[in-house]
């Protein structure tokens, strides 16, 4: 039997050409692989590009586009140099510790596309399996990146945080006391480098053009969907419509004649949290829904085929992972560690009485409720506002639900979908 943990270590020949080009009709797009030279575990520098894809034994190749512009109706997208994550070069791999994975680039990608919605104050994403684990704002990167990092510690391990500051020396010490695959960042001052460097596999990247990450806010880019058949589905890449509070609306339907509204307004900080959580959203794979308070997850469901169940799955991972922090924090030890049945039994108590944090959170679905009972599993934890795209022919119900909570819940259409597949 092969030995799975060499085919870990082992980076990948692969045999995709130098360059590849698309044709969009007499419209051209010209794409160069991407290869660095870093250090093997004997000091030998190695050119190579992708470690391997998904998984080992996958041959995988990283392509940066560096030429033509493409135009499509009324749609310009992105053009040659503007690259992020495709254009790292070896010296923006300040530790590299071994050549990346498809999976490293693409959490760093997909945080990326977060983040550029978050830019006004400190915010980390950590990403694992292309998915956020924990997303926080806050007034200091080490707030943010605490916070983020306490709302999922389990999932945590061995993701990728990413910063959209500088990183600075109490956030590199935070850092350091945990084990992560990636660190990527505008920046990092001086001495962090040196604390972030004692784990000698963590790959320590500096973004380039992080610091234009704005403008990639309405830049659209050509997403490929690959059929198993060899056939491809292009599409726009999505674009999120809102930016602030004013851009969403209050929900409202009309249902058999009646008009039917929501009746308490939302405070300003739901509103905050309406926003942030849209723009995290945008990279949570469908179908998902959140909670989210002061600016930071709560609890994140992903990926499941009916609503209810992925609203009640966030729940209980707000449940897990709210009882697993107050253990670490009284403790020092994961939940899953603790021996102590007195400790336990108090530990559990006082999760559910806070409800894991949900009580006063915001509710976000990347669709609309198509019934009142998905709404219903987060007014049942003390939620206190909703936001989902809206459009559902039964809207009236899920506004009725959150007129007939005790108290009542508020309630924001965005007025656009949020599917991610």
């Amino acid at each position: 039997m092969e030995d799975i943990k060499l085919k870990y270590k082992t980076v990948m020949d692969d045999h995709f050409p130098a360059t590849m080009q698309i044709s969009f009709g007499d419209q051209t797009l010209t794409y160069r692989k991407r290869a660095w030279k870093i250090p093997d575990s004997q000091g030998n520098l190695v050119e190579k590009g992708l470690r391997y894809g998904e998984n080992p034994g996958q041959e995988a190749a990283l392509y940066q586009l560096v030429s033509g512009n493409l135009t499509l109706g009324d749609c310009r997208f992105i053009e040659p140099a503007n690259g992020l994550v495709s254009a790292l070069t070896e010296s923006e791999m300040i530790q590299a510790g071994k050549h990346p994975g498809k999976t490293n680039l693409t959490d760093v990608d997909n945080a990326l596309n977060i983040l550029k919605f978050l830019l006004e104050s400190p915010a980390c994403a950590i990403m694992k399996h292309n998915n956020p684990s924990g997303v926080a704002m806050h007034d200091n990167l080490s707030q943010s990146y605490y916070a983020a990092n306490m709302a999922d510690r389990i999932a945590a391990f061995g993701g990728a945080a990413v910063f959209t500051r500088p990183v600075d020396r109490a956030t590199a010490e935070l850092i350091s006391e945990n084990y992560l695959e990636v660190v990527a960042a505008p920046d990092y001052e001086d001495g962090t480098v040196d604390v972030l460097g004692k784990r000698k596999n963590l790959r320590i990247l500096a973004i380039p053009r992080m610091d234009r990450l704005a403008e990639f806010v309405t830049s659209r880019f050509v997403d490929f969907k690959c059929l198993m058949d060899g056939g491809i589905i292009v599409q726009q890449s999505q674009v999120n419509a809102i930016r602030s509070p004013a851009d969403l609306i209050p929900a409202r339907a009309v249902y058999q004649g009646k008009d039917y509204g929501v009746e308490r307004k939302p405070t300003e900080r739901e509103l905050k949290d309406m926003v942030f959580g849209w723009a995290v959203e945008q990279g949570v794979t469908s179908n998902s829904v959140l909670y989210v308070k002061d600016r930071c997850t709560v609890g994140i469901g992903t990926g499941e085929q009916d609503r209810v169940g992925v609203a009640e799955i966030a729940v209980v991972k707000a449940y897990v992972k709210y009882r697993d922090r107050l253990c670490f924090e009284r403790y020092k030890v994961p939940f899953s560690e603790m021996k102590d049945g007195t400790a336990r039994q108090e530990l559990d108590q006082d999760t559910r009485q806070a409800k894991a944090g949900l009580i006063g959170s915001v509710m976000v679905s990347d669709a609309f409720f198509p019934f009142r009972d998905g709404v219903e599993v987060g007014i049942k934890e003390g939620i206190s506002a909703i936001v989902h795209p809206g459009g559902s022919d039964r809207d009236f119900e899920s506004i009725q639900a959150c007129n007939e909570a005790d108290p009542k819940v508020t309630m924001m259409f965005t007025n656009q979908r949020a599917f991610k597949h």
